[in-house]
This record gives C-alpha cells, structure tokens and sequence, in this order.
C-alpha cells in the first residue's frame, strides 16, 4: 500500500485473508453470518440468518458442546474465546477444520451471552485421519503440553463431582478427542456410573452397579489396576464377547479404560470412547493417563470437600432455627450461607422467637401473636465462633421468653457474652479469645405493624416502602454485645407500614466481592428496588447478587470463595386493599442532643424524593427542612419531630413536610439586615415552597411547607 492511500474496509481485509465474521445471540437463537463464513460452513456463499440448530447441523457433535464450555469459561474470564471445529457435510463427512475466535459477554439482565468473531480454515491433518493420528511433530507435543496444562487447571479448580465431570466431559484432547465418556466409581465389590457424556440420558442404566467379576473393561480395570486399550471393535468382540452387545449400539471404534488410582488405591475407572480408529500411539497413551491420574486426584479432593461440606452443613442446619408458624398479616424469610474453605460454620445467626403476652408496653395490643427478630455475626468464622453464636442464641430466647423489652435483652446478652470470654481476672477485653458479636433485636406486633429495635453495632435495617422506594433506616445503637458489661442499647419505635419489606443483614451481605459500605450497599439497593416478586424470592435475589465468580468450565457460582459469612432476615407487612394510591413517608425525631441528626433528616428526605422530577425542588425541600429543624433546636427546649410525605401520582406529586415541636412560641416572619446571622428562616420557606403553615396544638406547634411536582424546566418559571 502506498502512503496516502486509504485504509481498506474491514470486510475487504478479513475476504482477502479469506476470513469470515459472524454474531451469535443466544437470547434470539440466531446465527447472522457473511458469505465467506457461509462458504466455510458448507452453505451457499452468500450473507444469511441462521438459527442455532442450523449452525449446530454443520458441527461435529462433539465440537458443539465444546464450544458452549469455552464461550461460558471466556465470558467469566474475560478473555477471548478460540476453539477449533470440525465442519461435516449433509453425509456426517468432515469437510474441514476451522478455527473460531470471539469475545463473549454476557447480558444477566437477559440471561444471554452475545458473541461476535471470525472463522477461518485452519490448513493441518483433520483428527482423527490417519495423517492426524500420525502426528508426532514437535506442534503436536507443544499442543499436548498445552491441553495437559489447561486440563489440570481446570480440574484442580473443580470443587464438586459434578463440576469435575463436567471439566472432564469438555476435555479436547490434541488431535483424538473422543466422542463419549463415562466415570466408574467403585461401591464395595460393585461397579457403577456417577457421569457420562456423550451418550443419551438412561444409556447408563445396563452399567449401574455392576459386578467386578463382570467380563466388562472397566470392571478389569479395578480388578488389576491396568489399563485397557481397544483400537476395533473386532478386537472389542474378541475381548469381551459377553459384554460386547452393551457397547456395540453406541456405534464406537476405539476405547480406552484407565484406571482411578488415588494413594495407591483404585477408586473406579475412566472411559474414553471415539467415532474413529485411534491406534493409541505412546504419546495418545500417555495424554489418556495424565488425564486419568489428574481426574482421579479431583474427584478424590470433591470427595472430601463434600463430605466436609455435608458434615458443617448439618451441624449448622442443627444449630439454625426454624422461622416457625405463619404470623397473620406478615411474610417473613431468611438466608443463612457460611463462608468457604475448611469446615463451613461461622458466627451469624438469625432467629424468630414468639414472645409471651405480657411484652407489650405502650398501649399497643399484646398477645402471643407479637415476635422478635434477631439477626448477629458473633466475631470469626471457625468452630469456636459457631458454638458461641448457638449459646448466644439460647440466651437471647431466653431473655426474650422472660418479657424484658429490646434494650433489656441486649444487655444481658452483653453481659452474658463478656463472662462467656472473659478470662476471669474482670477484663475479658485482654482475653486472648476473646469475642465480641453485633446484633440487631426487633420486636413486631403483627397487627399494628410497629416495631421497636435495639442494635449493638449491627448494620441498620433498610425499609423497601410500597412503591419500591428504599430507606436505610437508621436507628439508636449501642456497642457490640460482650465489648462492655454496662453498656446502654437505646430503643427506636417506628410502624412498618401496608406492603412495606424490612431486611436486616449481616455484613458479608454488603461487604463481599470486595465492596465497601457505600458500594456494597448500592448493589443491594439495587436488587431492592427493582426485584418484583415475593418476599422469599426476593430473599434468594439478595444472596445470588453477591456470590462470586464462576469456576473454570463451569456455570454456577463458587460458595467457597465468599469471604465472609451472610444471613438475610426479611418481614413483609401484607399490603391492603386501598382506593387510594398509597402515600410514601418518613417519621424521624430529632432530639435536643442530637443535633448531627439533622444530617440524618437530610439524608432521609433525598431518599424520599429519589426519582422526584426537579432536583432543584429536592434541593430547595433539604434546605427548608433545615431550616425548621434548626429553628427548634435553636430557639426552644423541645425536641422536633419530623413527617415527610409524598402523594399522588408521579409528576402530579405533593411533598408535605412536617415538623412539630413542643415548643409555646409561634414562630414569625423577621426582615433581618445584611449581616443577621439568623431571621431567614420564614422568608425562605414563603420564597421556595407553595404553601406553608403554623398550626398551634395542645402543646406545642406544627410548623409545615409542601411543594408540588413539577418538571425542571418549570422550577424557576
């Protein structure tokens, strides 16, 4: 190309290196390939939309499932995908080999991935032909070295049976990779299959729990530790007549069966079954037996990874209570996951308790039918953190079955868990193990929907009102429990109201995959706002939207590498039947002092008014709410009480905001000069809101402004 000459287009570039594009779209089952890719399939050259079953009819069988493992591991890795494919004719010939190259993405939102990329003929031996097999070059050997190193990786990576098989079902092996598969394990003196590939479902059956006496390979496998190698199905017939018929109908031509040896124990036996002639050279057998030696040390390490997973699951299971009956009005759900690696226990917990009838105290009804909901994380993630956690537990029944209110039974618990780790010289904060836990306690009573809460150094609860807004609902709080013998755990009172959820979480639910408090929590949020379903849906929503990365070769998420545990505890009140759209609202009192929760009115308020037309009406609302509140603080020896509360339909809404206080003075409107430090107060809300009042009461006085919604470009018309 001389210089100065434009650059040609792509489509030339790729048809002169007779290199063809395509896109995959697994949400629409289309394949949209150009000519030269259409050529290279075997169809007419020309441009097309294929579907995925056409596509599929032109790739050898075994070629298509290696490709969905390759696109799943790239997409979870981020990395290209490549893979080498065998193209057949309408006769099941292969044609040529072709080699494919894409970057995969995966849409979670639609559940797809979407591929675009090249294909190209790849000019070597076809697999499986007699040039194939006779390779020995120095490529082959480099390619085999590369397979064995991507192999074991993959398999050391695999944490389960299941996942073992299937990194073993999506092997390529260079050059000879089989057709079928299975995976014999040894059950005292009887035989049988755990995975196969290749093969239909059921075609297992005539091989299950079969005989080691049995005059079946895999079964002289096991008996002599040796491997078996059949290049023909003549030398199959002559080998083993009586069990031949078994094989004969899956239409093979060679086979290899492998010992599983584990410790110098033979743990059952590997198949590998191919469509063609494979003269099982040296280099092929020794290929087969690494990979035989690799999959039997996975399937050893799933094996006790299960039982251990089993064994903490069951002693977790025994020490995890049950939410009990079904309370009238109210949905409550929970998730319990223990962190991975070693023996999965850990110190959170969630409980329901029923509570006795004398626990209510304010007028409310009482009867059996009130509850409490707990939820904690005892510090560490081991045995000794389990078994305080279930004595921590115990306790808090206890204390709550004896009708102490929230604060009361959070400072027991406290001095309970402090004698627990105390070391006996009355400073159990020096003990070497010593332990701490944070806590959140709520009781509810399920026909008025209040609940008050006690919090020792838990994270606050969040509410998901009945429109889908999300409020983190901040609450009093004291230390954790065990920190401090003495300490205080204040209550907050609030109503859950009609078709609002209330979730309370530990920290692992926020905090894992590397996030912090602020990201953690909008992921959460997130989920919140837009999940639509029911509340124990929602509770498996939260916990699949933090676990981890996928495995190598594989789909599904990998509990053993959260780093920490996480306990979801959700109570929905039931929505009821209203003519009227229901209103959002917040209810927050700001004391004398506690001035800093004016920030926290602030903060409530903007949440209020997340998806509210005008930002510059949210501003002018925060700031006139500071006003107010400041003016109770400043000017009377009251505490305020704030209303906020949003009506209507959206972009037709009325934001009324309420602050009373007991105060006796009526505020009133002052012209202060230019340097006044105060006096604006008034001035401000008759500039900015649409309609403001005083209205004397009782005692005291409610002082309100509302705003209408309107578009942003109407805010200063």
């Amino acid at each position: 190309m001389r210089t100065g000459e434009p650059l040609p287009a792509v489509r030339d570039v790729l048809a002169a290196l007779a290199t063809g594009m395509w896109r995959w779209d697994t949400a629409t089952g289309t394949v949209t390939v150009d000519a030269e890719t259409a050529r290279l399939l075997g169809l007419p050259p020309e441009p097309a939309v294929l579907t995925e079953a056409q596509v599929r009819a032109r790739l050898h069988p075994a070629d298509w499932n290696e490709i969905t493992g390759v696109v799943q591991l790239a997409a979870a890795e981020h990395t290209l995908a490549e893979v080498r494919v065998r193209i057949m004719d309408e006769q099941n010939r292969i044609i040529r080999v072709v080699r494919s190259r894409s970057k995969p993405t995966y849409d979670p939102r639609r559940k797809a991935y979407e591929l675009i990329g090249t294909l190209q003929e790849v000019a070597e031996p076809i697999p499986g032909s007699p040039a194939g097999r006779s390779k020995v070059t120095g490529d082959w050997r480099r390619s085999r070295e590369a397979f064995l190193l991507d192999a074991g990786r993959a398999l050391a990576e695999a944490r389960s049976t299941a996942e073992v098989l299937r990194v073993t079902a999506n092997l390529s092996m260079p050059g000879f990779s089989p057709d079928g598969m299975a995976v014999f394990r040894v059950e005292g003196d009887r035989l049988t299959v755990i995975g196969h590939h290749g093969q239909q479902p059921g075609d297992e059956t005539p091989f299950m729990n079969m005989s080691l006496d049995t005059d079946y390979p895999a079964a002289e496998v096991v008996r002599t530790g040796r491997a078996v190698y059949l290049s023909s199905p003549e030398e199959y017939r002559s080998r083993y007549p009586l069990t031949w018929p078994l094989a004969q109908r899956f239409n093979r031509r060679s086979w290899a069966f492998l010992p599983l040896i584990v410790s110098g124990r033979t743990m059952g036996a590997w198949m590998a079954a191919f469509g063609h002639p494979v003269a099982f050279t040296p280099d092929e057998r020794s290929v087969l037996t690494t990979v035989a030696r690799m999959l039997a040390q996975a399937l050893a390490r799933a094996g006790t990874a299960e039982t251990q997973r089993e064994l903490s699951e069951n002693l977790q299971r025994s020490m995890m209570p049950s939410l009990g009956p079904e309370v009238p009005g109210m949905e409550v759900a929970a998730r319990y996951i223990p962190t991975g690696g070693g023996l999965q226990v850990g110190g959170d917990w969630y409980d329901m308790i029923p509570l006795p009838k004398s626990t209510s105290r304010s007028g409310t009804r009482s009867g059996t039918d009130r509850f409490a909901l707990v939820i904690g994380d005892v510090q560490g993630h081991d045995v000794r953190a389990a078994g305080l956690m279930g004595q921590l537990r115990v306790a808090l029944r206890a204390y709550a079955a004896e009708g102490h209110p929230p604060d009361a039974v959070l400072s027991r618990a406290s001095r309970f868990l402090y004698g627990m780790t105390d070391d006996g010289d009355g400073d159990g904060g020096d003990c070497a193990d010593s332990r701490f836990a944070t806590c959140l306690y709520a009781e509810v009573d399920p026909h008025s929907g209040v609940v008050e809460i006690a919090r020792a150094g838990h994270p606050d609860p969040v509410i998901r009102m009945a429109d889908g807004t999300v409020l983190l609902r901040l609450t009093a709080g004291g230390l954790p429990l065990g920190v401090d013998p003495d300490a205080d755990y204040p209550t907050t009172r609030f109503a859950l109201e009609p078709g609002e959820t209330m979730m309370f979480c530990t920290d692992g639910l926020i905090e894992t995959g590397g996030h912090d408090l602020d990201t953690g929590w909008q992921r959460i949020r997130t989920v919140l706002e837009e999940h639509k379903g029911t509340t124990e849906e929602l509770a498996d929503a939260l916990v699949q939207a933090v676990h981890g990365p996928s495995s190598h070769y594989t789909t599904g998420p990998l509990i053993d590498r959260r780093e920490d545990d996480i306990a979801v505890l959700l109570l929905s009140r039931r929505s009821e039947a209203r003519a009227l759209p229901m209103a959002r609202r917040t209810l927050l009192t700001v004391a004398q002092a506690e001035p800093e929760r004016v920030a926290v009115a602030r903060r409530q308020l903007r949440e209020v008014l997340h998806d509210w037309a005008s930002e510059d009406q949210v501003d002018s609302a925060v700031l006139l709410l500071s006003e107010m509140l400041t003016n109770v603080l400043v000017h009377t020896d009251a505490d305020a009480l704030l209303l906020a509360e949003v009506q209507g339909e959206k972009g037709e809404r009325r934001l009324r905001v309420e602050v009373t206080d007991a105060g006796d003075d009526l505020p009133h409107k002052r012209r202060p000069g230019e340097l006044a430090s105060s006096g604006r107060g008034l001035v401000l809300i008759e500039m900015l809101a649409d309609a403001w009042g005083v209205v004397p009461q009782g005692q005291g006085k409610s002082t309100w402004f509302e705003l209408h919604e309107r578009p942003r470009e109407h805010v200063n018309a």
